[in-house]
């Protein structure tokens, strides 16, 4: 089953499989600002936000990564990973325009398969093949705690509950 998202009017498929509250994280590779493999094994025991979001490159992905960068700064055994289809250069290039440290940015530049895998590959549309935009919080187990699937891309995820997840964990 396909899930409709919409980008200012325009509508857009993403694949099925977007993990609900409950669902353990699915493996991943992606590819970490030095160029290397990076997998949950990567942060093992320690709790994990995903902003998912399409491309540093729009007013609400960048705003999205410079909010989460922010709120995570002094939460304990939590790590923030940022992931887009962006390169590492241009994660690497905003992240030090922006003065931001506390995050993980991480690409899909060489795998697509975590799109597929955590159900946010948009299919079709203009933005085929970029990641929708979410939020997905998981236990120091991989352990999803809290999902959202933000159904209008051009809005912000909800802050407030992905942190109040991190507080009932």
């Amino acid at each position: 089953m396909r899930v409709t998202i919409t980008r200012r009017g325009e509508t857009m498929q993403i694949n099925d499989g977007f993990p609900a509250v409950g669902d353990t994280l699915a493996p991943m590779r992606l590819t970490g600002s030095d160029l290397g493999d990076v997998g949950l094994a990567d942060f093992a025991g320690r709790r994990k936000i995903f902003n998912i979001f399409p491309s540093l490159d729009t007013k609400t992905c960048a705003l999205s990564v410079k909010q989460f960068n922010a709120r995570v700064e002094a939460l304990a055994d939590t790590v923030l990973l940022q992931v887009s289809a962006d390169l590492p250069f241009a994660h690497s290039r905003f992240c030090a325009a922006e003065g931001l440290e506390n995050g993980v940015t991480l690409s899909m530049m060489r795998d697509k398969a975590f799109a597929a895998d955590y159900g946010v590959l948009i299919e079709d549309g203009s933005m085929a093949g970029l990641c929708a935009r979410a939020v997905i919080v998981a236990d120091g187990d991989d352990r999803v705690v809290h999902a959202e699937l933000v159904s209008e891309i051009a809005q912000e995820p909800d802050y407030e509950a992905a942190m109040a997840a991190l507080s009932r964990d």
